[in-house]
């Protein structure tokens, strides 16, 4: 019996079938590690591309809207990407919070009034009770693992519509014209150029493909920085999809569009054809009814127009040498010419690219200007073409911005003021930062 027991002792019959447990235990742990990472990473991608489109959510309603209304749209977007039946509640409503980011340092900081930034945290977390479930981690005690996910997002104006020639449309230059460091031209189809054009270093060409520029033979040698001006891109013309919105609330006096100089609170109707800054009461909003007739026309008689909203009906002649001052004009006319100018309108006060004096006309329409078309802190938004003559200058803040065509002449002077564009009307564009 003694030498029996020594021999099993001493065998090694069976070895390999201890070894194949042992192999098989590893393979099922390793497995189980991969399902449990695989799901974990999955997982994650879900819960941060949830609150990424929740953050961006949160933002784009908060620019028309109160934080609660951004925020239960915030929640509406995770409810439908992560429904809470299933995730739990992965975003509170104190995880989503307004704030400001600083580019510089690249921080947030938190600020409940404002509407310039957004940072949103999720959470699949013990804490939370909506932890993510483990399957085979749970062999070795691990049975669930917490997931965190944040995104930041900001609002960003881009210079093109601050300062530049913005068009969905063709943009057409053609000769002669000088457009100085920050100007930008751009255009969602194609920009067409004639010669002797510069552009100063800093200036920007842009649209969608490059390869579809219109120039002359020799184009690139006769248009002086206009190789290293050239960008590729597109933009979403948003403002232009505001402007009847802005028509319809700017009698209202919590509107984002109202001008602070619209002091009066007081509504007036206007019914001749003919006026001039003596039919126009400072501080006041005037309801110009001219479609009666074959348009209306407003002179200048002494004194530049200023501090003055008006909301017009029909094509609006200028009259020669007319000045707006802190003026916002508004036309429903769908008309190609539903404003026009014989020559020397003034769109802006000359100070300087001083802050307040920039004069802003909107239309349902396009616009047609003569010579000597002048802008200092000017804004000219039209869902139709803008074209205008010789001569127009923009030394000191020119925005433009068309749903159809730009088409400029020659001997243009255009530059980039920085400032004194504070009246431009906007609409936000959304970017991630972190």
């Amino acid at each position: 019996m003694l030498r029996a027991i020594k021999s099993q002792v001493a065998s090694e019959d069976g070895n390999v079938s201890i070894f194949a447990c042992f192999l098989v235990l590893t393979f099922v742990m390793l497995g189980g590690y991969a399902v449990d990472v695989s799901g974990m990473a999955t997982e994650s991608v879900r819960l941060q591309m949830a609150v990424d489109s929740a953050a961006h959510a949160a933002l784009v309603k908060r620019e028309v809207s109160t934080v609660p209304e951004a925020k239960a749209r915030a929640l509406d977007l995770v409810e439908m990407n992560l429904p809470a039946s299933y995730y739990g509640n992965v975003v509170h409503d104190s995880e989503i919070v307004f704030g400001v980011w600083n580019p510089n340092t690249r921080t947030f900081s938190a600020d409940a009034s404002s509407g310039s930034a957004v940072r949103v945290t999720a959470r699949r977390t013990t804490e939370n009770d909506n932890a993510m479930r483990t399957y085979m981690w749970q062999v070795i005690g691990v049975n669930s693992m917490n997931l965190v996910a944040q995104s930041t997002y900001t609002t960003y104006d881009p210079s093109c519509f601050r300062e530049g020639f913005v068009s969905d449309d063709v943009v057409d230059i053609q000769s002669n014209n000088a457009f100085s460091n920050g100007f930008c031209i751009h255009s969602n189809n194609y920009v067409s150029l004639n010669s002797n054009n510069y552009f100063e270093p800093g200036t920007v060409v842009s649209m969608p493909d490059l390869g579809t520029i219109d120039l002359p033979n020799s184009g690139f040698e006769s248009n002086l920085g206009l190789s290293e001006a050239l960008r590729q891109g597109t933009y979403n013309l948003r403002i232009l999809k505001r402007i009847s919105d802005i028509i319809d609330t700017i009698d209202d006096s919590d509107s984002l569009y109202r001008p602070a100089y619209l002091t009066s609170g007081v509504t007036r109707t206007v019914t001749d054809s003919r006026i001039d800054e003596t039919d126009l009461v400072e501080g006041t909003l005037h309801y110009w009814n001219c479609s009666g007739g074959s348009g209306g026309t407003l002179n200048q008689a002494a004194t530049p127009i200023k501090n003055v909203v008006i909301v017009a009906n029909c094509e609006v002649k200028f009259g020669a040498n007319t000045e707006l001052q802190n003026v916002l004009f508004l036309n429903t006319s769908t008309s190609d010419t539903s404003f026009t100018a014989p020559s020397g309108l003034q769109v802006g006060k000359d100070d300087g690219c001083a802050d307040g004096g920039g004069a802003q006309l909107v239309t349902l329409g396009g616009m047609n200007f003569a010579s000597n078309l002048a802008m200092y802190g000017g804004q000219l938004l039209a869902v139709g073409d803008v074209s205008f003559a010789a001569q127009a200058n923009g030394i000191e803040g020119a925005a433009i911005v068309s749903g159809s065509q730009i088409s400029g002449t020659s001997n243009m002077d255009m530059a980039f003021c920085g400032t004194g564009m504070d009246g431009n009307l906007t609409a936000k564009y959304f970017r991630m930062v972190e």
